[in-house]
């Protein structure tokens, strides 16, 4: 499997990368690939520990000539998003990611391709077992559970690293240098409604949301998008509205920090109502298809008739839900006046659940200003609270603050216009790096982020460019060996 995958350039960053995608790594779940990385280490005869949390450590000594460089902490994440359409039959559990060759790219059959965070791990696993790429020496550190709260680098303890530079490899444009990131708070609402027996005289319905391009819930959120939660409320507000649409149950989106693809609601209408409903239906879908026409060209909304429902949620409860998450704020809240085209703060509506008596939203807001991020958090807050929700903010990290007199940073930037004859875009991203939470137990290490071409990261559109691989591995190289004297 993925035999053309280890033909390509660099092979030693494409052979571990294929290692790698053999093994199941979800988040939550990544003993196996832990005990793979520790596998690794020993085997290489390196200093191999893992800590309280998970994270793997490996250390490897400078390679001569090098011993009187600064040491480097090297750092990925082992975790990936487990994403798949809709009709791709996975066990991400227990499979390894399926990845073909298309043109200039690498991508995974119907699934997310793991290159975030995957090639940054491969590409400190090759220079681990280089015998002849010159460096200093080298703390590699593989965090885990990245994906779905930053634990790994949260559990982190002070005095395991000595390293004085970190190199975090997690960023995705490859003309890019990274020096900040936005923090992140999950905002969940729940709350309980009482079902009541449906009425006689009721056409059940599913309405199905899908074919949207979902991604990445910090980078992607400013292309606007479609949201499958926010575009179903739409459809059932106005069912509602009109119509007298009642809900029995929704279940919409996924992960936290994907943006959702699709969303799925079995409800009920006055059968005297039957045509009216499906006619106005199909003119909210056209319209909506109109909106998204550019940016979601693959959009499909389904109604078909199905056996109506037993049981419908609470009247009162089904009108204070669809009103809050109308209300509710979804995409860019503000862009940063300080940093040009830079997400300041934002909200991802990335779960809806109603069935069987309970609700619960699930929320991920982004920001880099510790009071924007609080103040979107609140507003999301009062929202569903004013519907009788319950709201719980969990899972709060920093964000990190960009240092533009960061000595690795003079050095990437020159290095990257040295080879390629233009300078760099040094940038702080929307994204939750671990850079933040790793300096709060390590504040005098100097950390810098930048990494090959990725797209569609968090969907199952993500792809890895193989021509930018290619660039960025060189950039690697140089770099380890320009790491400035002790």
């Amino acid at each position: 499997m993925n035999t053309e995958i280890r033909q390509l350039e660099p092979q030693e960053l494409w052979n571990k990368f294929a290692d790698l995608n053999a093994v199941p790594r979800p988040s939550k779940k990544e003993e196996r690939v832990i005990a793979f990385m520790k596998d690794f280490g020993k085997q290489l005869g390196l200093e191999t520990l893992e800590d309280t949390v998970g994270n793997v450590i490996i250390k490897k000594p400078a390679t001569a000539g090098m011993e009187d460089r600064k040491t480097v902490v090297m750092q990925s994440h082992l975790d990936m998003v487990h994403q798949k359409n809709n009709d791709t039959n996975f066990d991400f559990d227990n499979q390894g990611i399926e990845m073909y060759v298309d043109g200039d790219w690498v991508k995974a059959k119907g699934t997310t391709l793991g290159a975030d965070n995957g090639l940054g791990v491969a590409t400190i696993m090759a220079i681990l077992e280089s015998k002849d790429i010159p460096h200093p020496a080298i703390e590699a550190l593989f965090t885990i559970d990245e994906e779905t709260g930053m634990t790994g680098a949260k559990g982190l303890e002070g005095g395991l690293l000595t390293g004085a530079i970190l190199l975090n490899l997690d960023t995705e444009e490859d003309d890019e240098i990274g020096v900040g990131c936005a923090g992140g708070i999950d905002v969940t609402a729940t709350r309980t409604y009482e079902e009541e027996e449906t009425p006689e005289f009721k056409t059940g319905y599913k309405i199905t949301v899908k074919g949207l391009k979902g991604g990445h819930s910090g980078m992607d959120i400013h292309e606007g998008l479609g949201n499958a939660n926010k575009l179903m409320n739409r459809l059932l507000f106005d069912g509602f509205e009109n119509f007298g649409l009642r809900i029995a149950e929704i279940d919409g989106g996924s992960l936290r920090n994907a943006i959702p693809r699709e969303s799925n609601a079995i409800v009920a209408v006055d059968t005297m109502n039957d045509a009216a409903f499906e006619t106005e239906m199909e003119e909210i879908i056209n319209d909506i298809k109109t909106e998204y026409k550019t940016l979601e060209p693959n959009l499909t909304v389904e109604i078909s008739k199905i056996e109506t429902p037993a049981m419908m949620m609470d009247l009162g409860v089904q009108e204070g839900l669809t009103r809050a998450l109308y209300a509710a704020c979804n995409g860019v809240y503000r862009m940063s006046p300080d940093i040009p085209d830079l997400v300041e703060t934002s909200n991802n509506i990335a779960r809806v659940i109603v069935k069987d008596g309970d609700i619960k939203i699930g929320c991920l807001t982004r920001s880099s200003v510790e009071t924007s991020k609080w103040d979107l958090a609140n507003m999301l807050r009062a929202t569903f609270e004013l519907t009788g929700c319950e709201v719980e903010f969990s899972g709060d990290y920093p964000g990190w603050k960009p240092n533009m007199d960061s000595a690795i940073l003079k050095v990437l930037s020159n290095l990257y216009i040295e080879m390629n004859g233009k300078e760099a875009h040094v940038a702080a991203c929307h994204a939750g790096l671990e850079c933040g939470i790793l300096g709060q137990n390590y504040p005098e290490m100097d950390m810098i982020s930048f990494g090959p071409n990725i797209k569609g990261a968090h969907s199952p559109d993500e792809r890895a460019q193989i021509s930018s691989a290619q660039k960025y591995w060189k950039f690697v190289l140089e770099i380890l060996k320009n790491i400035p004297k002790k």
